[in-house]
C-alpha cells in the first residue's frame, strides 16, 4: 500500500507519546510511595520530571492526533468517527485517546500545584502534607493514564490488523508491535526527560535495561514479521476467481487505461532490494544504536545525557523506516484483480 506521512507520523509520534504516558503512570504506581524522604527535595525534583513528562507525552500525542486529520477527505466531520464506538476500532481509537487525555491532565495540574504554585506563594507550605493529600488523586490517575494509554494504542493496531484483504497485517504480530515500539519510542523519551530533570536520575537502573529489552525484543519480532512477509503464501488472479488449477491465468484486458483510486494507494510496489536495506537500516539505527548506548550508559552514567538524545534521534529514525516499510510491504487482495501478486 502506499505509506502517507501523515498517518505514519501519528502511529510513530502518537505511539511514543502514549509510550511515555504509560511509563509515568507506572513510574507513579511503584515509585510514589517512596518519594517523600528528608526535606521535601525529592517530591520537587520527582513532579519536575512528572510535569515535563506529561508535558512532552501532551504535544506527542496531540500532534500525532493532528496529523491523521490531514489523512481525511473531511477534517471538519473528524467527529462523526466518534460515533461507531460499537463496530469501528478507529471509533475505538479516537474515544480512547480523548478519553486518556483526562487523567493525564489531572496528573499534569496535580504536579504543577505541588511544583511551582506552592513553593512559590507559600515557601515554608508543609509538603509532606501535600504528598498525603495527593496520593489517592495520583493512584487513580496513574492507573486510569496507564489503562487509557494500554487501550489506545491497542485500538490503532487493530485498525490494521482487523483487514483480512491485508495478509501481513492479519496476524497478532501487528498488535504486539505496535504495543511494543510505543513503548520502546516511550522508553526514549523518557532517558532524555531524565537527562534535562535530575529527579529521575534514581530510576535509570530500571529505564535503561527497559530500553535494552525493548530494542531486543523489538529486532526479533521484527524480523519474524519481515519472514512471515517475505515467506507467505503468494495469490495469483486465478486463485482469486477459482481458476488456479487449470494453470496460468492471466487477463485478456486490463481493467482501466489509466491509473485508478485502487491501483494508486493499493498498487504501491517496492523493490526487494530497496526492502532488504531499509530493513538493516532499521534494525542498526532504530533498535542496534539505542541498546549499545543504554548498556554504555549503564557503565558510564556520566555520558547518559549525550547518549540519551543520540538514542532518541537515531531511534526514532529507525522506527519511521520501520513504520514506512510497514505500508510499503503490505499488498491488498484488491490488486489481484489488476493482475497483480498478492503477498
Amino acid at each position: 500500500m502506499r505509506p502517507t506521512f501523515s498517518i505514519i507520523f501519528f502511529t510513530v509520534i502518537s505511539g511514543a507519546g502514549y509510550g511515555l504516558w504509560f511509563l509515568l503512570g507506572v513510574l507513579l504506581l511503584l515509585f510514589w510511595p517512596e518519594i517523600h524522604h528528608g526535606d521535601g527535595l525529592n517530591l520537587i525534583l520527582f513532579t519536575e520530571l512528572l510535569t515535563f513528562g506529561l508535558g512532552m507525552g501532551f504535544l506527542l500525542v496531540s500532534s500525532g492526533l493532528v496529523s491523521s486529520l490531514w489523512h481525511l477527505g473531511k477534517p471538519s466531520r473528524a467527529w462523526r468517527a466518534f460515533s461507531q464506538w460499537r463496530s469501528s476500532w478507529l471509533s475505538r481509537e479516537g474515544v480512547a485517546a480523548i478519553l486518556t487525555y483526562l487523567p493525564a491532565v489531572v496528573l499534569a495540574g496535580g504536579s504543577f500545584y505541588v511544583d511551582w504554585l506552592i513553593p512559590a506563594s507559600h515557601p515554608d507550605a508543609d509538603l509532606d502534607s501535600w504528598f498525603w493529600m495527593l496520593t489517592p488523586t495520583k493512584f487513580l490517575g496513574s492507573i486510569l493514564l496507564v489503562f487509557g494509554s494500554f487501550a489506545t494504542v491497542w485500538c490503532t493496531a487493530h485498525i490494521y490488523a482487523c483487514i483480512k484483504p491485508v495478509r501481513v497485517w492479519h496476524n497478532r504480530k501487528v498488535v504486539i508491535g505496535y504495543l511494543l515500539l510505543a513503548l520502546f519510542t516511550g522508553a526514549l523519551f523518557a532517558w532524555v526527560l531524565t537527562s534535562i530533570s535530575f529527579g529521575g536520575t534514581r530510576h535509570l537502573k530500571y529505564l535503561l535495561p527497559l530500553i535494552v529489552a525493548t530494542a531486543v525484543a523489538g529486532a526479533i519480532l521484527k524480523l519474524r514479521y519481515w519472514r512471515f512477509v517475505d515467506e507467505g503464501p503468494s495469490a495469483t488472479t486465478g486463485d482469486a476467481i477459482g481458476l488456479g488449477t487449470l494453470g496460468a491465468v492471466g487477463s485478456f484486458e486490463q481493467p482501466h487505461t489509466e491509473e485508478n483510486y485502487l491501483t494508486h494507494e493499493m498498487g504501491f510496489r517496492l523493490a526487494r532490494k530497496h526492502s532488504r536495506k531499509l530493513r538493516r537500516i532499521c534494525l542498526v539505527a532504530g533498535f542496534g544504536v539505542p541498546a549499545l548506548l543504554a548498556l554504555a550508559s549503564l557503565l558510564l552514567p556520566r555520558f547518559g545525557g549525550v547518549a540519551a538524545w543520540l538514542s532518541l534521534f537515531a531511534g526514532m529514525g529507525g522506527i519511521f523506516i520501520e513504520r514506512w516499510l510497514f505500508f510499503a510491504e503490505a499488498k491488498h487482495t484488491v490488486m489481484l484483480y489488476y493482475g497483480a501478486r498478492n503477498g
